[in-house]
């Protein structure tokens, strides 16, 4: 019932980005105007000045195929075991070609190898026929989300005017997140491609395009998953009537994947709110016939065009106006009760939520309109929003919950690791001056139902040719470093990851 109203609450929102960005980058313009028209209360933005050049965390590096070992410094917990494996862009250029966008770069994979307390690394960039293409020609042939690849310019002339008449390729560089379906791990991005990948030793395998099993033209790079394995995605579609969201169910077992959600229906009610932008979502859960969903908001819709390279790349002042201009996110509560009837009263709060100040609101035409709730503190502006938002998902996820963890951003990147406490709306922060912590990974401590009882991972790397890059690990429940693992070896900072215990 979740994945029914969720997807009929995002096809009804007045603006919202949910994953697609390839299409929304071409509205950002028309999104910018229309929020500027809109009254309605924005989050006060504090306004930085001085920020250290952080170029060298976005400009290309050499793979390190072979496990290097980390130098570890305090102590990781002897039952943490497995692989942290992370993905995003490592390579900026072919040839005299650059890319113009963060979201272009080559996929570079990392992995973090975790057993008895020792910790080793290994990256490779990821094979895929964009990278290959690319290669061969030393020059970029495959357009990306803010790159457009140019014509040949060893084609004559009428070669030239022939592949106009050519479909573009599409591009595999699948360089947002890992996902798994079937037992088996894939890098996945927002078009229809994914790429499977052996996860010990970082080699592709397979290249899945999601179109040849549902007629779906991409799906996002964040599935969910039920404690039984079955997965859940959400892809879009366009035909003779405008373009759809579709709802993509991929069962545990290893059977046909072009099996369709059984007896999936929408429910009745239009769910509105004012416009925002959302690229990652908390959680959700239903509650007293309602359905409380979670998410990343910003007001402004600038975010995709700020983070051009030459903008991330700058220094100075130059540097300080970009930070200064892009939106923050902040964690909103909505609450879309399920059971709407023609006989509910116009203009009551539907909601029966004593906990949450979240509204739904039906008005005389039938629409019902939302307003969310702040889950942060006043607190949580000072350190420039939150973004990556994880959980305890194992234990959590599509439950009630209180924590959630996040990156900070005090700077473009996230520059502090934060734990948010939603019922007592607390925050707990780490921060270390001159480094970038990734997107965090909780892991469960083995016997504990507790929460936050379990560890925090998350890759720290820094611009100072001078330091070394750690994988850290940080005590859930207090935030306190437990260890970290030292390792020689330049990183660009990446999306996103996820553990997978061994």
């Amino acid at each position: 019932m979740f994945s029914q109203t969720f997807l009929h609450f995002v096809s009804n929102l007045s603006t919202i980005a949910v994953g697609f960005l390839s299409v929304v980058v071409h509205w950002i313009p028309v999104l910018k105007k229309y929020m500027e028209g809109t009254h309605q209360k924005k989050a006060v933005f504090h306004k930085r000045e001085r920020l250290p050049c952080i170029a060298p965390l976005l400009t290309t590096v050499e793979e390190m195929p072979q496990m290097v070992s980390a130098q570890v410094r305090g102590q990781f917990p002897e039952w943490l075991s497995g692989y942290l494996l992370r993905i995003g862009p490592g390579k900026f250029e072919f040839g005299k070609d650059e890319y113009s966008h963060w979201f272009d770069g080559m996929a570079l994979l990392h992995q973090f190898r975790m057993e008895k307390g020792t910790v080793t690394y290994r990256s490779k960039f990821l094979q895929s026929d964009t990278y290959k293409a690319n290669s061969a020609h030393d020059r970029i042939v495959i357009s990306e989300f803010g790159t457009l690849a140019l014509p040949d310019p060893c084609k004559n002339v009428f070669e030239r005017f022939m592949s106009k008449f050519e479909l573009p390729a599409i591009t595999d560089n699948t360089n947002v997140n890992y996902v798994q379906y079937k037992g088996d791990y894939y890098v996945s991005t927002e078009t229809n491609f994914m790429n499977k990948v052996d996860i010990k030793t970082l080699e592709k395998t397979e290249k899945v395009d999601w179109s040849k099993f549902i007629a779906v033209n991409g799906a996002t790079a964040h599935p969910h998953y039920d404690p039984d394995g079955t997965a859940y995605n959400m892809g879009n579609s366009y035909g003779p009537h405008g373009s759809c969201y579709n709802v993509i169910q991929i069962p545990p077992e290893k059977v046909d994947l072009g099996e369709t959600v059984h007896g999936a229906q929408l429910l009745p009610g239009m769910y509105y709110t004012k416009p925002f932008v959302t690229f990652h979502q908390i959680n959700a859960f239903e509650d007293q016939g309602c359905v409380v969903i979670d998410l990343c908001c910003q007001d402004d819709g600038r975010s995709l065009e700020v983070y051009q390279l030459q903008n991330l790349r700058k220094a100075g002042e130059g540097l300080d106006q970009v930070y200064n201009s892009v939106g923050r996110s902040f964690p909103r509560r909505f609450v879309l009760p399920l059971h709407v009837s023609l006989n509910d009263p116009e203009g009551e709060n539907l909601s029966p939520l004593s906990y949450s100040s979240a509204s739904a609101v039906k008005h005389a035409d039938g629409k019902i309109w939302c307003a969310y709730e702040n889950l942060h503190p006043e607190d949580l502006e000072e350190e420039g929003g939150v973004e990556f938002p994880q959980i305890n998902y194992g234990q959590f996820s599509g439950k009630k919950y209180r924590f959630f963890y996040g990156c900070g951003f005090r700077h473009l990147v996230g520059d502090s690791l934060i734990k948010v406490d939603v019922v007592n709306k607390t925050l707990t922060i780490w921060r270390e001056d001159g480094f970038y912590p990734s997107e965090p990974v909780f892991v469960p401590a083995p016997g504990t139902r507790e929460e936050d009882g379990g560890v925090i991972l998350s890759v720290v790397i820094t611009p100072d040719q001078n330091e070394n890059n750690f994988l850290l690990v940080l005590d859930a429940k207090n935030f306190e470093e437990l260890g970290r693992a030292e390792v020689p070896v330049r990183m660009p900072y990446g999306f996103h990851g996820t553990f997978v215990a061994t």
